[in-house]
């Protein structure tokens, strides 16, 4: 009953933590970060224990899916250089450079326990930083980078966390048999993923209600973690290519009912995994730090405050280094006519991405699933939060204030083919229209023509001011029907179906409405 109650109150606590973020524009990962960080000194605080072959498929596998179902392809794609870049070489120098910092620092650490250090050390969390560009005017590209670098590096990492646990496991690393037998892993995962895509959402056509649709899906991504585990192959590239083909295949057939259950589901999944990763973290530093005397608690935490300097500072020394070098290299080619992806234009670009390294979840996980009695264990778990902590900290509250400072300019790219779209679904909707001109095909065919018209000219369908005038109007109208409610005039059936009506109007506006305006103190269930 205990881990219940304290279950209860973080997530209680979480949701009061994230809705106040959001109110002063600071990503979520931050305050969380910050409130594991209290509770370490939090007296009486219980223990939450989860298994460590558990901790990774309960807070990665999730995560993962929903990243890469959202993630577009095509645009993942044409920044496949810098996004390599980031996935190979980054994660593989911050790898190294951690590991030779640990063994300077502490020379008893084992070659495989100080690797495990620095790869799981490695993959940032584009959580925090796409949380901020996507409220602010930057380059598409710029947000795809950083997108699918935190898919992608999360499998290069790993692969490198499991073969150092496994080299101290077994007393040795055979880079000779390890190398290739990675590589057939690589190519088997993303096999395996596409394989079962296609059959997967052929067979999800036939769920029509969205609560047995959502816990298929979680049933799925679970179930193809650790099947990826029994066949030795790697989970995490495994998720990643199943959600990125189940993306270009599930669309059409999912029934609206199901999508928006299913991304607000998700999205909720999401939020109480990271609530808690960083609790749980929090709640495990307490005896770290109980079993180091009083005066030698500083020195742990003084190292881990030197590796948190060495992460920073390699990714954006990287960055760096690689735009000079693609940058020197489009000048030496500069009479070429051959369209080359690349990363930031500017420099300004690069030091924004350089510096949005956050680290998140998948490092805490993966501190958290060290086996107990591995070298040097509590060492590495403290200096984990203390590097996500950090990170989260110190540039993921200054990356709004940098992007300000250096201002880079949107490529209208989104807003171009968002002008796209709904005139090819205008126009389809028009083609669409029987031929007669009875009454409701005539209104339909006149508000189809003035949508279209407002799109020509420039604007949204349905412009700021409109939007504005609209979710007023929808407010009056629920204010109207909770008081026929209130007067016994109407019954609950009759409202919520018009409450539901009311809802849809009100999303098509593209916002919420004033939390003031809402009916009810919690969201009510919806019949598809």
């Amino acid at each position: 009953m205990q881990v219940f109650e304290t279950i209860l109150i973080l997530l209680l606590g979480a949701a009061v933590v994230s809705s106040f973020a959001r109110r002063v524009n600071i990503p979520y990962p931050v305050l969380l970060a910050v409130g594991g960080a209290l509770l370490t000194f939090l007296p009486n605080a219980p223990q939450l224990e989860f298994p460590p072959d558990l901790v990774l498929v309960l807070f990665v596998a999730p995560v993962l899916m929903d990243a890469a179902f959202d993630t577009s392809w095509r645009d993942l794609s044409a920044s496949w250089v810098p996004v390599l870049s980031l996935v190979l070489v980054a994660v593989v120098l911050t790898t190294v450079a951690v590991a030779f910092v640990a063994r300077w620092l502490i020379p008893g650490m084992p070659w495989g326990a100080a690797v495990a250090l620095g790869a799981l050390l490695a993959p940032p969390d584009a959580v925090a930083a796409t949380a901020i560009l996507r409220k602010l005017p930057v380059p598409l590209r710029m947000r795809m980078v950083l997108e699918g670098e935190s898919l992608l590096n999360d499998a290069s990492a790993l692969l490198i966390y499991r073969a150092a646990v496994g080299a101290v496991a077994t007393g040795g690393f055979h880079a000779a048999s390890a190398l290739p037998m990675s590589g057939l892993v690589v190519f088997g995962s993303v096999a395996f993923g596409l394989v079962l895509a296609w059959p997967i959402s052929r067979f999800m056509r036939h769920f029509e209600e969205a609560s047995s649709a959502v816990i298929f899906q979680f049933g799925i991504t679970f179930g193809l973690w650790l099947l990826a585990e029994r066949l030795r192959l790697s989970p995490i590239i495994v998720v990643v290519t199943f959600a990125l083909a189940m993306s270009r295949l599930s669309t059409r057939p999912m029934a609206v009912n199901i999508r928006t259950a299913s991304f607000a589901i998700w999205e909720t999944a999401t939020v109480v995994l990271n609530v808690l990763a960083f609790t749980l973290v929090g709640l495990q530093l307490r005896p770290i730090l109980a079993r180091s005397g009083a005066g030698e608690r500083f020195h742990p935490l003084g190292m881990a405050l030197i590796i948190l300097a060495v992460v920073i500072g390699v990714r954006l020394g990287w960055v760096l280094v690689h735009h000079l070098l693609v940058r020197l290299n489009s000048l030496r080619e500069a009479g070429g006519q051959a369209e080359r992806p690349a990363p930031p234009a500017t420099l300004k670009g690069a030091l924004v991405i350089g510096w949005s390294g956050m680290r998140g979840i998948l490092t805490l996980a993966a501190a958290m699933a060290l086996p107990a009695g591995f070298p040097y264990r509590d060492f590495i778990q403290l200096t984990a939060f203390v590097v996500v902590l950090g990170t989260l900290v110190i540039q993921g509250l200054t990356l709004r204030p940098l992007l300000k400072l250096v201002r880079l300019p949107s490529d209208g790219t989104v807003e171009r083919e968002l002008k796209q779209a709904r005139e090819a679904a205008l126009h389809a909707a028009l083609a669409g229209l029987p031929a007669d001109e009875t009454p409701p095909s005539a209104r339909v065919r006149q508000q189809l023509m003035a949508a279209l018209d407002h799109l020509e000219d420039g604007h949204s369908p349905g412009s700021h001011a409109d939007n504005v005038l609209r979710r007023r109007l929808v407010a009056r109208s629920r204010r109207a029907i909770q008081d026929l409610r209130l007067s016994g005039a109407i019954g609950d059936d009759a409202f919520r179906q018009v409450e539901a009506e009311l809802d849809w109007v009100e999303l098509s506006t593209g916002e919420s409405g004033d939390p003031g305006e809402t009916t009810s103190a919690m969201p009510e269930k919806r019949d598809g």
